[in-house]
């Protein structure tokens, strides 16, 4: 059986590993029935879930393809740099890094640098469309989790924030 699909192998490989990771992780936790769900429910089925989907874009790997079959191409540096970047960002401006001095700057203010940061990795970002986003984005997530949901986090910068 000749793979006809090296991305959908590596794909599949990928959603097993991280799926397993979760189910794995979350065995730790009360897992608790479809019932009375305990914390670890939720990510215990995601990742049987992913593992399941993994499973089946690896099998269908092997099915038949173009001929050749389907190459993985070069990596796509740009885009892997701001997105992951844009995320240790974001967790950075939300909570702040107290180890280095760098106090909370909230929600907004995280969304926003989000945003922008994962704009860029798009060929020919405009940082218009994306601070339209950003708005967007901040007020519907101000709604949704603090407003709607209550959850406690900080919203606004340290020095806004009283």
């Amino acid at each position: 059986m000749a793979l006809a699909s090296q991305k959908d192998f590596v794909s599949g490989l990928m959603f097993m590993a991280v799926g397993g990771s979760f189910a794995w992780g979350a065995v730790s936790y009360e897992i608790g029935d479809a019932a009375r769900m305990g914390p670890g429910y939720f990510p215990f089925m995601l990742g049987l879930i992913l593992v399941l989907l993994g499973s089946l874009v690896t099998f269908n790997a092997f099915k038949s393809g173009p001929p050749g079959g389907d190459k993985i191409g070069a990596v796509a540096w740009r885009p892997l740099v701001f997105i992951l970047g844009a995320n240790l960002l974001f967790g950075a401006l939300l909570v702040g890094i107290p180890a280095f001095g760098l106090p909370a700057s909230g929600l907004i203010v995280a969304i926003f640098g989000l945003v922008i940061m994962a704009g860029y990795a798009r060929e020919g970002a405009k940082l218009k469309e994306s601070l339209i986003l950003a708005a967007i984005l901040a007020v519907g997530s101000y709604l949704a989790f603090v407003k709607l949901l209550n959850l406690q986090f900080p919203v606004l910068p340290w020095f806004l924030a009283n």
